[in-house]
């Protein structure tokens, strides 16, 4: 079942997109501000997200370009009340993969769903992850250090699988655990810790770096 990331700010407009998206057969969440969208989007949880523009903090044409920027390649349909040619040009170049004005009529933005979610399952499926001397396969579910095979746990793997999607980029430990452990895990809980440093016994200490105060990050 596809995840869909729903990121809006006014509460009768995303209940709107939620229920249908809903009976639509997808799973939903959904975030009011630019902050939560950029931290969900990031944590690789979701198949597309459904973005406004106009948010508290972070606007939506920032979540799009740092997305972007963090090599996060997740399709994204901006749903916006902005309807110039201006801002609909920057937000196609800014790497948004479609473009709908308020108001809308949900048929349409449910064919737009569709469309973008099979472009993105005919894309070139990658099955090996590489960043410097590191790589994971996950066809075999193996990874390897310089010349040597590393057998993971099933959290490892996941764990590592993270990073290495994000390389050279600070995940936090709350970012790590919701896609590890799920939200419903305890943010007080040091397993995020526990598990990183067994990551650097089997991999090699310099393989994960901490960020004082911000979490962790794997050298690009």
């Amino acid at each position: 079942m596809n995840r869909i990331l729903i990121v809006e700010d006014e509460e009768r407009i995303a209940a709107f997109v939620e229920k249908g998206l809903r009976a639509g057969g997808f799973t939903t969440t959904v975030v009011g501000d630019g902050e939560a969208a950029y931290e969900y989007a990031l944590t690789g949880g979701f198949d597309l997200v459904v973005l406004d523009i106009g948010l508290p903090g972070r606007d939506g044409f920032t979540v799009l370009r740092e997305l972007r920027e963090a090599r996060v390649t997740i399709p994204v349909i901006v749903l916006t009340a902005r309807d110039s040619v201006r801002d609909t040009v920057a937000g196609l170049e800014g790497g948004a993969d479609d473009w709908m004005t308020k108001p809308f009529r949900f048929e349409e933005l449910l064919a737009r769903v569709r469309l973008r979610l099979r472009t993105a399952a005919r894309a070139p499926e990658v099955t090996v992850l590489r960043s410097g001397s590191l790589s994971l396969d996950l066809r075999t579910r193996r990874a390897r250090s310089g010349e040597r095979t590393v057998d993971l746990t099933a959290r490892e793997f996941v764990l590592l699988e993270l990073f290495l999607r994000h390389p050279g980029q600070v995940l936090s430990r709350e970012q790590i655990l919701s896609h590890v452990w799920g939200y419903d895990f305890d943010p007080g809980s040091n397993i995020v810790d526990v598990y990183v440093r067994a990551l650097r016994k089997k991999l090699g200490s310099e393989q994960v770096e901490t960020v004082r105060g911000m979490g962790y990050r794997l050298p690009a």
